[in-house]
């Protein structure tokens, strides 16, 4: 932080000692600074929107999936380029409510998906459930993906 206030008050100090050089220079910072901001705010707007086009399904199916591990995921690749990497967390509501009955602790489980999703395909794996709140049944719950953040190849 104190470093950052010398160059701002140096900065500061030439342009005013030294306006002619220094404000085409700073110009020039400003501009670069601003094309690098702008292609920041583009990527991640673009990641926002392919983010968007998955589809991310959960159902608690202990029929389906084995011991420990009863909450069935399904990722539908909706883009045009493969997902490399996936992460979220699971909220668990009961029908017609809006509190999230998930406990977030630091020994519940993380959620990861494929490594690699082909653009159009799908992905289906079981997961363990996340921690619920004292007196909640999973099979009485709607579990919802939430906080999706992910990276796609180009």
């Amino acid at each position: 932080m104190l470093i950052g206030a010398v160059l701002i008050l140096t900065w500061l100090i030439l342009l005013l000692r030294y306006p002619a050089k220094a404000l085409p220079v700073s110009l020039a910072a400003a501009v670069g600074l601003g094309l690098v901001a702008a292609w920041v705010i583009w990527e991640d707007s673009r990641d926002t929107r392919r983010l968007e086009r998955l589809e991310v399904r959960l159902n608690y199916a202990p029929e389906q999936c084995p011991v420990g591990k009863p909450l069935l995921v399904l990722i539908n690749n909706g883009n045009n380029v493969p997902l490399t990497e996936l992460r979220w967390r699971i909220a668990a509501y009961a029908p017609g409510e809006n509190v999230n009955l998930a406990e977030e602790n630091y020994s519940s489980p993380r959620y990861r998906g494929p490594g690699e999703l082909l653009a159009e395909s799908q992905w289906q794996d079981c997961l363990p459930l996340p921690p619920l709140r004292a007196g909640y049944r999973p099979q009485t719950l709607e579990f919802r993906a939430e906080h999706l953040q992910g990276s796609f190849s180009n």
